[in-house]
């Protein structure tokens, strides 16, 4: 699986799975430009460079095309080998009670911005018939998300797009894989305000575990990769299970209030 020589970006790579893919990476032989929207970016770079891969790192918000722009320039023209197209927000509580502008950076972050990003870096490995695309979406694509509802629609597009892509791809050297994880360890929920809720509190899946799994999978070609026995059983319970019924059920995990004491 080593990959000495390559090159790699990861988006939102400052903590949780994309710095865990980025490490991944790292010790499989890849070079790295990594991304996030704050300073921490500059210590994970640091603390990558134990790999003895060449790191770079780029503090850029990605909800803007411009400063995807920036991340893009900042390869200097390399050819890149694998994108893992990471960089994700969420956002708790009801719809209606959300800040309009909350909710639009949430979409430009997990939509607008990550597929600018894979459309730019995806011609280049078009253009040249070689290369790896991993998108993290999640099995909260596969559910209605009452109390998260604007976070569950991104990941149910990245699920959908992924796949659309990928098979664009068929008959060439481009790989396009979707990593879809449960409840993992990370920042997320406290990010998203929604440490008062049931799923906020509850044992999560461990975050390094989750990145080595999709790494694998990308490096392998594969077409997705669920993370976790039991979030398998979730994801295909919910694509039998009426939609109505789904919401119902996650409101119970993720309605403010529902946090277990």
């Amino acid at each position: 699986m080593a990959a000495n020589g390559q090159f790699a970006i990861v988006t939102g790579a400052s903590t949780g799975i994309g710095l865990e893919l980025a490490r991944c990476c790292g010790e499989n032989g890849f070079d790295l430009l990594i991304a996030a929207d704050e300073a921490e970016i500059e210590n994970a770079a640091a603390s990558l460079r134990s790999t003895g891969r060449q790191i770079e790192a780029v503090q850029a918000d990605l909800a803007t095309t411009h400063r995807v722009d920036r991340l893009y320039e900042a390869t200097r023209g390399r050819p890149v080998d694998a994108l893992l197209a990471n960089a994700g927000r969420g956002l708790g509580h009801a719809f209606l009670d959300q800040d309009f502008p909350a909710i639009r950076h949430v979409i430009d972050t997990n939509i607008t911005g990550e597929l600018y990003l894979i459309h730019r870096v995806g011609n280049d490995m078009r253009q040249r018939n070689s290369g790896r695309i991993l998108i993290t979406g999640s099995i909260a694509g596969f559910t209605p998300g009452s109390f998260q509802a604007v976070y569950n629609g991104t990941k149910a597009f990245l699920n959908s797009f992924s796949y659309a892509v990928r098979e664009e791809l068929r008959g060439t050297n481009v790989t396009v894989t979707c990593l879809m994880p449960g409840v993992t360890e990370t920042e997320f929920f406290k990010r998203a305000g929604m440490m008062d809720t049931s799923v906020g509190t509850t044992s999560k899946d461990d975050l390094a575990d989750v990145a080595r799994q999709g790494f694998r999978a990308m490096m392998s070609g594969d077409p997705d990769i669920v993370t976790g026995l039991k979030n398998k059983i979730q994801s295909a319970v919910a694509n039998v299970t009426p939609a109505e019924a789904l919401a119902k059920q996650h409101r119970q995990i993720a309605e403010p209030g529902t946090a277990k004491s």
